[in-house]
C-alpha cells in the first residue's frame, strides 16, 4: 500500500481506503465489520469512511464498536463521517447545512462513534437554502473547535467549492481541504473535466466513491441480479435501473480479456484504474464479507501496471459511456 497527500494538506491516507455505505447496518454485523476492518489494516488501509445518514446512524455505531474492540491507536487511522441529509425529521434537522443543524450533528456522530474528533468531515451535499457563508463559518468552527480535523464536500459543484473556498480564504477561515466524488469508468466528467481547475488552483484533494459503479463493473450483473445484491436491499431499489444498464454491462464484458491479460479481475481493474489518476487521494472501497475486502486491497499491486497503453486500452474497451 502506498499513501498519498490529501491534496495540498500534509494528511497521508492510503491509495485505497474502506467505506460503509450500503453495507454497515444493513449487510454487515459487528463481528464481520471487525473483521474486515482487520483485514484492510493489514493491507495498509488507515482511512475508514462513514457518514451520519448511513443506516440511520447505525453505520457509526457499528463502526465506533468495532474501533473500540480492536483498540488500535488513535493516531493509526483516518474517520470521516459526513452531514447533510439529517436522521430525524423536523426543520432544522434533515436537508441542510445551517449552523444549529452541524453544531448538533457532530456531537451526534462523535458519540455514536465513541470518539473525541474525526479527522475528515465532509458536507455530504451542498445546501442551496443556507448562505454558503453561514456553512463555512460553522465548518471552521467545528475544526476550530478540535471536533474535525479537516473538512470538505461531497458531490458539490466546482463553482461552489470555489466560492466555499473564497469565503474561507477572504476571512482567514479553515478552507475545504477535500471533495469526495463518485468516480469510476462510467462517470468521469466532474473529476476529470469540471474540477480539473481545483487542484492546482485551490489544492483540492479526492476521496472518490463507487469505482465499481454499484457493482456493474464487478461482472455480476450480467446474467441478471444475483439474490442478496446491494440493489435488493430496502430502499435501494433504485440502483435497479442502474446495475441493469445494458450499455455498461457490455461495456463491462469488454474489459474481461484486458483483466484476463493482466492476471486479475474486473474488480481489481476497476478500482486500480479509478487510483492511476493521480488526482485522486483515495479510492473508497466497499465490502460486504471479508473476501471481498482481501481482493479489492489486491488492486494497489496494478496500479504501477497501467501505463499509457492499457489505459487507452481501457477507454476504447469503454468507448463513449458515461453519466454526468
Amino acid at each position: 500500500m502506498r499513501y498519498r497527500r490529501l491534496g495540498r494538506s500534509g494528511l497521508q491516507v492510503s491509495e485505497l481506503s474502506l467505506g460503509s455505505w450500503v453495507t454497515y447496518g444493513n449487510q454487515v454485523d459487528e463481528s464481520a465489520a471487525i473483521e474486515m476492518l482487520s483485514k484492510a489494516k493489514d493491507a495498509g488501509v488507515n482511512f475508514f469512511d462513514n457518514a451520519e445518514v448511513y443506516a440511520g446512524g447505525k453505520s457509526e455505531i457499528l463502526m465506533g464498536n468495532a474501533l473500540k474492540h480492536l483498540g488500535w491507536d488513535r493516531e493509526s487511522y483516518i474517520i470521516s463521517t459526513k452531514f447533510y441529509w439529517g436522521i430525524a425529521d423536523g426543520p432544522n434537522r434533515k436537508n441542510t447545512l445551517n449552523r444549529k443543524y452541524l453544531h448538533h450533528a457532530i456531537d451526534g456522530s462523535l458519540e455514536r462513534l465513541q470518539m473525541d474528533y474525526v479527522d475528515l468531515v465532509f458536507c455530504h451535499r451542498p445546501d442551496p437554502h443556507t448562505p454558503i457563508e453561514e456553512t463555512v463559518w460553522a465548518m471552521h468552527d467545528m475544526v476550530q473547535r478540535g471536533k474535525a480535523l479537516y473538512w470538505g464536500t461531497s458531490e458539490w459543484s466546482a463553482a461552489e467549492i470555489v466560492s466555499a473556498w473564497q469565503i474561507a480564504d477572504r476571512h482567514h477561515l479553515h478552507k475545504p481541504v477535500m471533495e469526495q466524488p463518485q468516480y469510476n469508468l462510467f462517470h468521469r466528467h466532474r473529476v476529470e473535466r469540471e474540477y480539473a481547475r481545483l487542484y492546482e488552483d485551490l489544492g483540492i484533494g479526492l476521496t472518490t466513491w463507487s469505482p465499481l459503479a454499484s457493482g456493474v463493473l464487478t461482472g455480476k450483473y450480467a446474467s441478471g441480479i444475483p439474490a442478496g445484491s446491494r440493489s435488493t436491499l430496502p430502499g435501494y431499489e433504485w440502483l435497479e435501473k442502474t446495475v441493469t444498464n445494458p450499455d455498461w454491462i457490455a461495456a463491462t464484458e469488454r474489459l474481461r480479456p484486458i483483466a484476463a491479460d493482466l492476471g486479475c479481475t474486473l474488480s481489481q481493474l476497476a478500482i486500480a484504474w479509478c487510483a492511476s489518476n493521480p488526482r485522486v487521494s483515495t479510492v473508497i472501497t466497499g465490502a460486504s464479507r471479508t473476501e471481498q475486502v482481501v481482493e479489492n486491497m489486491k488492486a494497489v499491486e496494478l496500479i504501477p501496471q497501467l501505463n499509457a497503453d492499457l489505459l487507452q486500452r481501457i477507454d476504447e474497451a469503454i468507448g463513449r459511456i458515461s453519466v454526468e
